[in-house]
């Protein structure tokens, strides 16, 4: 392997990487991982569970509470510094609206498990229109496994 250039290197971390996404869509039954993630993966605030590792992926749930147009809570995940939903990682992504008289919905999707790939749990709100960020947790995928590396809490004053 040392003596493969950087381009054939490149080639080969590309193949390793759909092999892991095609192994983490084979493997699992996705439907019944989805289905348990939607009775396990919110919390009594009603927003969703830190991520967890179910077979061959991530579990990352997700969602928004709102109050009004202009109030609401959520807590949604991003992947290496992309929103979920708009990650070339995602393999799948299920929502259901939340029952009950307030307005938002839950949802749960699936990553597979990469190796360096990095998580940021983002809890947020908004009131009267403007949105902040309460707190972060991150995580890394390493060796196959879901470490928390850092967790921070956001003050208006690191808004800016």
């Amino acid at each position: 392997m040392r003596k493969l250039d950087d381009d054939q290197l490149s080639n080969i971390g590309e193949v390793i990487h759909q092999l892991q996404r095609e192994r983490a869509i084979g493997r699992g039954d996705l439907d019944a991982i989805i289905a348990n993630a939607f009775e396990v993966g919110f919390g009594r605030d009603g927003l969703g569970v830190n991520p967890w590792i179910e077979g061959n992926v991530v579990v990352c749930p997700g969602g928004i509470i709102s109050k009004s147009r202009a109030s609401h809570r959520c807590r949604f995940i991003s992947v290496d510094d992309t929103w979920i939903w708009e990650s070339g990682e995602l393999i799948r992504e299920d929502k259901r609206s939340i029952p009950g008289t307030e307005d938002g919905f839950r949802a749960v999707a699936l990553l597979p498990i990469l190796n360096g790939m990095e998580l940021d749990v983002v809890s947020g709100k908004a009131r009267s229109g403007q949105h902040s960020v309460d707190k972060v947790i991150s995580y890394a995928v390493k060796r196959g496994k879901l470490v928390e590396v850092s967790q921070r809490n956001v003050t208006s004053a690191g808004m800016q």
